[in-house]
């Protein structure tokens, strides 16, 4: 056979091979798409569960936020941290980043958010539970926690509001474990999430997409150190002013405490 010929059935061979995993990812035949819902589900309520029965849990998190500018130009936004929490109503979590260095902590009663670079911290009275503070923090605050969706007490109910379609990819790795990789699709919102196997469920990356956003940014948070129970370090979320913190009353002069930074925004307006 000469070159030529061989290049092209090649060629050929790749672009088929490609057009039907395109296929099988988009449509598959009905009982294998129907199986791997009940699959993906399944894997994903088994996270859910694990994650409501644990008590105290800690790990760390790596973060990245996709900002879109005006020019059409993707810009990530990395920032890392670590997350302890005491169930039903105690955490403690950092995140630092190339423009903020900040602590929130939360002892059921009192939240305190420290910007450690300035030395500033401002109080609020939140009492309730975690999934309380979270909505606060996301719908009063402006103050998402990274990942809030999986710390809640029933993460599968949050997670699949609005689902209109599910999918099971098989096995990924994420930092050296094994993981479950699921894709869900909701009215608004892609998301995919990536489940430890094995006898602890937890989730090892958990990636937003908003599909109708210019060039469809993406939101990112990947777990490690996970540990739980007697592991877990933490046992007092009270929190200690540092030497020389100065306590604010408006918590708008704690600036760069968000994931993006103040010098950032909306419509370019800075």
């Amino acid at each position: 056979m000469n070159t030529t010929a061989h290049k092209s059935m090649h060629f050929t061979a790749v672009a088929l091979s490609s057009a039907v995993l395109a296929l099988m990812i988009t449509s598959g035949t009905p009982t294998g798409a129907s199986a791997g819902e009940v699959e993906a589900k399944t894997i994903l309520k088994g996270m859910s569960d694990y994650l409501a029965a644990q008590k105290a849990i800690s790990f760390k998190y790596d973060t990245n936020l996709e900002v879109v500018t005006k020019e059409h130009q993707k810009l990530l936004l990395a920032s890392s941290g670590k997350m302890e929490v005491g169930r039903p109503d105690k955490i403690r979590a950092t995140r630092s980043g190339g423009f903020a260095n900040v602590e929130m902590t939360f002892d059921g009663k009192i939240l305190t958010l420290l910007g450690k670079d300035d030395n500033l911290y401002a109080q609020f009275e939140v009492p309730g539970t975690i999934d309380h503070l979270i909505d606060e923090l996301r719908y009063t605050y402006n103050r998402p926690v990274p990942g809030a969706d999986l710390l809640l007490q029933d993460v599968y109910g949050e997670l699949m509001q609005d689902v209109i379609d599910v999918k099971d990819l098989g096995s990924g790795v994420i930092g050296g474990t094994e993981c479950d990789h699921l894709a869900f699709r909701a009215k608004d919102v892609d998301w995919q999430i990536w489940v430890a196997q094995g006898a602890e469920p937890y989730p090892c990356r958990y990636v937003i997409t908003d599909p109708k956003g210019d060039r469809a940014p993406q939101y990112s948070v990947q777990i490690s150190d996970w540990k739980t129970g007697t592991d877990v370090v933490a046992d007092n979320f009270s929190f200690k002013a540092p030497t020389n913190a100065k306590k604010v009353d408006d918590p708008k002069k704690l600036v760069n405490i968000d994931e993006i930074p103040d010098h950032f925004a909306v419509g370019g307006t800075k």
